[in-house]
């Protein structure tokens, strides 16, 4: 006769991990507080910084719905490694294309 409970646990990567109510109703209230901050920032002129602070509002809500809703919080230190790489190389490639658009010369057209 088999154990099915040894077996249940040999299994032991995908744990269940169970957060209380009131985590997922302070998530949600940042989440409204967030985006009610983005409406707002998006009608004051912060000049060259206007995608700055709009990348880090959605910045701070992403981190959010990843490590809460998505469980990273909870889960090994490898996917955190992972996707904290996953961010690196997102920003690297943004980096580029901005240094790329800020240091293009304005040409007229020849047609």
């Amino acid at each position: 006769m088999a154990n099915t409970t040894s077996d249940s646990h040999d299994h032991g990567s995908h744990d269940h991990h169970i957060i209380p109510l009131k985590t997922y109703l302070s998530v949600f209230a940042a989440l409204i507080f967030l985006t009610v901050i983005t409406v707002l920032a998006a009608k004051v002129d912060f000049g060259a910084f206007n995608a700055v602070v709009a990348f880090g509002i959605a910045s701070v809500k992403a981190g959010l719905v990843l490590s809460i809703f998505m469980h990273l919080k909870y889960d090994n230190m490898l996917n955190r490694v992972i996707i904290g790489t996953s961010v690196f190389f997102l920003l690297v490639l943004w980096f580029f294309c901005i240094l790329d658009i800020v240091t293009r010369i304005g040409q007229e057209s020849t047609l």
